[in-house]
């Protein structure tokens, strides 16, 4: 997707979601054309004129100075994460698409994930490729796979592709709708980052496609890093257990994350995870 079409729909699915009293303007009688602001009440909560603001909406100008986005932003009450994703799509060149070499692990990243030992891990791509995971990280999430599956670059598991396409991945997870707007809301944010990158783009439209559930979120707009959340789980091996899911980013490869799954201390859930590491080894 073109980075003007994603700033168009990013700014018209953030003004739907603000109403008119949310932001202190009166609730005129009568049926209203659109369910959250008008590009004229956006336009004069931002201080800037409905012609410049519809231009931007439609992708047709760009390079908005920062007083104009902040403007923007804090009208349509967007956070941290959302602000900034703004800023990216509003400052990016048009560039045409291109295909990207395959991703590859930094010898240091290895080192990394190495050194957590016997507690689960995997290092993704920026596209959700899965780089690399050590034995107990395959057996918790993919033990239907191969745990070779990831040294072949091209036809790596993906796990916005194994989330919303495979049923194991999909039963695997008991929250599983929260898990997948996270990872939504991740990928929008990659999007914004890298929206020359060709191979992401095929992935993000593949999902749209065959997905309902992914459609539907993508539409949404949501702005969200993964970061470190808690998820239960319902293993076909040990049973139900709670695992916190932690992202570390290595210096080498900004890009990439390395993924530390741990379980509370002398709980039920980390006596799981000492069974699934029988099974594993």
């Amino acid at each position: 997707m073109a980075v003007s079409q994603q700033l168009s729909e990013f700014l018209r699915a953030r003004r739907a979601r603000v109403r008119p009293s949310d932001v202190g303007l009166p609730e005129l009688p009568g049926r209203r054309r659109v369910s959250g602001l008008r590009r004229e009440e956006l336009s004069q909560l931002a201080g800037v004129s409905v012609s410049y603001y519809t231009r931007l909406e439609q992708g047709q100008s760009v390079n908005a100075s920062d007083g104009v986005l902040n403007a923007l932003a804090n009208a349509l009450r967007l956070d941290e994460h959302e602000r900034a994703h703004l800023r990216e799509l509003a400052s990016r060149p048009r560039r045409p698409l291109r295909q990207p070499v395959a991703e590859s692990m930094d010898r240091l990243t290895r080192d990394l994930l190495r050194s957590v030992g016997d507690t689960p891990a995997l290092v993704l791509g920026r596209r959700s490729d899965v780089l690399a995971w050590n034995p107990l990280a395959h057996a918790l999430l993919a033990g239907h796979l191969s745990p070779a599956a990831p040294e072949h670059p091209e036809d790596r598991p993906n796990l916005s592709r194994m989330l919303f396409l495979d049923p194991h991945t999909r039963g695997l997870y008991v929250d599983w709708e929260r898990k997948a707007r996270a990872v939504v809301g991740s990928l929008r944010q990659v999007a914004g980052r890298h929206p020359d990158d060709a191979l992401l783009a095929s992935l993000i439209g593949e999902l749209s496609m065959v997905s309902p559930d992914f459609a539907e979120l993508w539409g949404d707009h949501r702005v969200r890093p993964c970061e470190a959340d808690s998820y239960r789980l319902r293993h076909p091996l040990v049973g139900e257990l709670t695992v916190t899911q932690q992202i570390l980013l290595p210096a080498r490869s900004p890009d990439q994350s390395l993924v530390v799954v741990t379980t509370e201390e002398d709980s039920g859930s980390q006596d799981a995870l000492t069974l699934l590491r029988a099974y594993a080894f």
